[in-house]
């Protein structure tokens, strides 16, 4: 690797810190360090990506790392795709931040550099959910919306979301929107230093209309019935910015206030108690069932950083139990399908690795059923969507205000359910048991394999699309669908899709924001032990044939 490029992005990047750790692996590459120049070749290798989730990546200097001068760099490309395609007015951005290491500093960049631009930045007032930046894109008519987050990724990472309005409503851009976005970006990059994009900073700050109005909307997702009226039940915020708000919505709604988890309830993007700030992970939810044991909760609740999902616990007797992302989904649109039965066009939308159950669920409302590729910005143009989910405790319930997962907007609809079972004498565990017994007893597991090395994902996939299995364990398999070549009318990308006999599948498919390799599994028994027997000796064939 040329040391000219490093040298020459120290020259260009205004940030004390990154030009302090850049100059020093210069500096050791220089006078013959390996190690030093081996950390140099890694940052300098590429560029991260500008894909249908942005960019995220660990914060660092270079080119392949969070920083500064690359977010300087995507925030200048972006104006430029905006205003390449705007017809009339200028077009307005508006931009949210997370508590995450430089995520104020990311976004006054991207404001300061969009108005340089000839844009009209709207900079929200403060640290906020991304759901309230995706609920702000349409509120106030903007053009597109931008959110420095990396969600429940490492600590270490940082990122930039990218919405945009208009004829999209506000959701997350996806193809061709991200390779137009990502050409532009890669033309300022050429173009010369950033210290040569013009910058203002004269953008403006939103007021807390904006922020009312989404907490009006949310309240209204599910008042509190009679049921709620002593609740016990503990939240966290996992480190994260959810709290603020939540509470705001809660008071509207009506709701007690939870017993919060003190160390977790303040933003805090160093998430000290916690290895990976995602409920999902082994031991991300500890504090909260301490704190309910303590409480004597009925259910516990969780947000993740930038609040955009939601994982939920119960109590058994053998301790604290998540509910799966699917259990709750299947909750949720069981709810949005009553709502919703014998309205025209309506439709319930998840995931293709999400709980096939949801389409039992939509067959027995007779409302429409949409399986889509991961990720919200395809699930949430699903047509005539009134509710959509993916497995990994991501859930939209409101589509009409917000076209992105809302953790808290889901967990105020959560938080109705469960006061209405209270009133009856039930609990949200019961709720899944009486559901499973309506529409058949599915039952989903994954099996997760993080890398150090992502070019093992790729050889993963290649080797079972060359070699793939006939079974899995005792499971033959009927079918196989590689979405590489998807059928018409299919979603397409890298998964492939093992279906078994005995109404089970297997889909494995690379994270799109981690380095893993995810297995979804997915089964149907006749009885909730016939189910949980047959998922875990799928995932067990899983495991052999993954080594």
């Amino acid at each position: 690797m040329s040391l000219e490029r490093a040298r020459a992005w120290v020259a260009q990047d205004p940030d004390p810190e990154t030009r302090e750790e850049l100059a020093a692996l210069i500096a050791g590459a220089e006078a013959g360090d390996e190690q030093a120049a081996a950390e140099l070749e890694a940052r300098f290798a590429g560029r991260l990506q500008f894909g249908t989730a942005g960019l995220r990546g660990a914060l660092g200097a270079g080119p392949l790392r969070m920083n500064r001068v690359l977010v300087a760099q995507a925030a200048a490309g972006f104006a430029r795709y905006l205003l390449a395609r705007a017809t009339g007015d200028a077009p307005t951005v508006v931009i949210g931040y997370d508590g995450r290491r430089n995520s104020d500093v990311f976004a006054r960049d991207s404001a300061e550099l969009f108005q340089g631009a000839g844009l009209r930045a709207i900079l929200l007032p403060r640290t906020l959910p991304t759901p309230v930046l995706a609920f702000a894109v349409r509120h106030l008519g903007a053009d597109a919306g931008v959110m420095v987050t990396a969600s429940h990724n490492p600590p270490a990472d940082n990122g930039y979301k990218v919405y945009l309005g208009g004829a999209d409503e506000g959701a997350q851009i996806v193809a061709p929107a991200d390779a137009e976005i990502a050409a532009e970006i890669d033309a300022v990059a050429a173009a010369g230093p950033i210290g040569d994009l013009p910058r203002a900073t004269d953008y403006a700050i939103a007021d807390e209309s904006v922020v009312d109005a989404y907490v009006a909307a949310t309240a209204a997702v599910a008042p509190a019935p009679a049921g709620a009226e002593g609740m016990r039940w503990v939240y966290t915020a996992m480190h994260g910015v959810g709290w603020e708000t939540m509470r705001a919505v809660l008071e509207r709604a009506g709701y007690p206030l939870p017993e919060t988890v003190p160390e977790q309830i303040a933003p805090d993007g160093a998430f000290p108690t916690v290895a990976f700030p995602n409920p999902e992970e082994p031991g991300a939810m500890d504090l909260s069932f301490a704190r309910a044991r303590e409480t004597g909760a009925e259910f516990v609740i969780a947000n993740d950083p930038d609040a955009d999902r939601v994982a939920v616990a119960v109590p058994t007797a053998d301790g604290w139990r998540r509910l799966t992302g699917n259990d709750i989904g299947l909750l949720l649109g069981a709810r949005a399908a009553r709502a919703a039965a014998g309205t025209p066009g309506a439709s319930l939308a998840c995931s293709l690795v999400s709980s096939p159950g949801l389409g039992e669920i939509a067959r027995r409302h007779d409302l429409s059923w949409h399986e889509t590729l991961t990720g919200f910005k395809w699930i949430s143009r699903a047509p005539g969507m009134v509710f959509g989910f993916e497995e990994a405790l991501g859930y939209l319930v409101n589509p009409d205000t917000v076209r992105d997962k809302d953790g808290i907007s889901a967990a105020v609809a959560i938080l109705g359910l469960a006061a209405e079972a209270r009133g009856r004498g039930a609990t949200l565990a019961d709720l899944v048991d009486e559901l499973a017994d309506d529409i058949g007893h599915f039952a989903s597991g994954q099996v997760s394999i993080r890398v150090s090395d992502v070019s093992i994902i790729a050889r993963t996939m290649a080797a079972l699309r060359q070699d793939p299995p006939t079974a899995f364990g005792d499971a033959p398999v009927v079918r196989v669908d590689d979405l590489l070549r998807p059928a018409e009318g299919e979603p397409g990308g890298d998964i492939l899709r093992f279906v078994l006999e005995g109404s089970s599948r297997v889909i494995f498919r690379p994270s799109g924001t981690e380095p893993k390799l995810k297995a979804y599994l997915d089964v149907r028994g006749d009885s909730r032990e016939d189910a949980q027997g047959r998922l875990a000796a799928l995932e067990e064939a899983v495991r052999r044939i993954l080594g």
